[in-house]
């Protein structure tokens, strides 16, 4: 009887392994994470250069932008301080659109002055050869309060 027990030739005593060691995949992706950690700051350095020296125009500077204003009362200004009037305005954005061509203009409009107003200087800027008009608005400071929650008194 003990004969019989020990007798396995049929096969029955294996089962396959069902399970994937991944200890080795796990060791060699750290193993290349070290590497690039490694060698990644050694890629950005650059090679040491002495440029010469040239007297071409820079490409690619940024120029200044163009700011025109409308205050409270409805008045125009340009960026370096000269004031507007309707009859002066379209010559004036004219001038500012051949001395920068390609630049942007921003349209600065106080909070108070009509939308129609606003909507007039940008149309005046179109019309005086700008193609690329923004408007520029005051960042909020950021709030204790949860958005949409209404605002405490003071």
């Amino acid at each position: 009887m003990a004969g019989a027990l020990l007798d396995s030739d049929d096969g029955d005593d294996y089962a396959p392994l069902a399970e994937i060691n991944v200890t080795p995949m796990v060791d060699v992706m750290l193993v290349l994470l070290i590497i690039f950690m490694v060698a990644a700051p050694l890629m950005m350095v650059g090679v040491p250069v002495d440029l010469p020296k040239t007297s071409a125009d820079k490409i690619g500077q940024p120029q200044k932008p163009v700011i025109v204003t409308v205050d409270k009362t409805g008045a125009l200004s340009l960026s370096d301080g000269q004031v507007l009037t309707p009859e002066t305005a379209p010559a004036a954005l004219q001038a500012a659109a051949q001395a920068n061509p390609g630049s942007v203009v921003y349209v600065r409009g106080d909070k108070d002055v009509p939308y129609g107003r606003v909507m007039e200087v940008m149309g005046a800027v179109g019309q005086a050869g700008f193609a690329r008009v923004s408007l520029i608005a005051q960042g909020m400071a950021p709030s204790a309060t949860a958005p949409g929650a209404a605002p405490t008194a003071p």
